[in-house]
């Protein structure tokens, strides 16, 4: 059986993040922020971590890999606070089309709180 048979990613809207499981166990996040400006609606990633005991699998990829298709499907441009997330964007070239620079504005809604 492969290891990462039971490894699942999906998003929870409520609490503003994308949760890497194993089986029913959340074993990494990658949290985000909903931003809305006069350009519209945009989603800002701000963090993720994974599990220690699940480091070194390739599994943070997943986790971004997921969160970043799931967004861009959505029509939402990637604002990557994030490094693992900005690193990703950078690796595969279909992302960075869909990202827009991170402003000021942006990290005052981070502080703030504002969805």
């Amino acid at each position: 059986m492969d290891q990462h048979s039971t490894i699942t990613v999906r998003r929870t809207p409520g609490r503003h993040r994308y949760e890497l499981l194993d089986a029913q166990t959340v074993i990494g996040t990658a949290h985000y922020q909903d931003y809305d400006d006069a350009a519209g609606p945009q989603r800002i990633f701000l963090h993720t971590t994974v599990e220690d005991d699940y480091t070194g699998q390739g599994l943070g990829g997943r986790l971004t890999g997921f969160a970043l298709d799931d967004t861009v499907a959505e029509g939402l441009p990637l604002v990557t606070v994030c490094t693992d997330f900005a690193a990703s964007v950078e690796e595969h070239p279909e992302y960075p089309r869909h990202t827009v620079l991170v402003l000021r504005d942006h990290l005052a809604a981070l502080q703030s709180g504002d969805h």
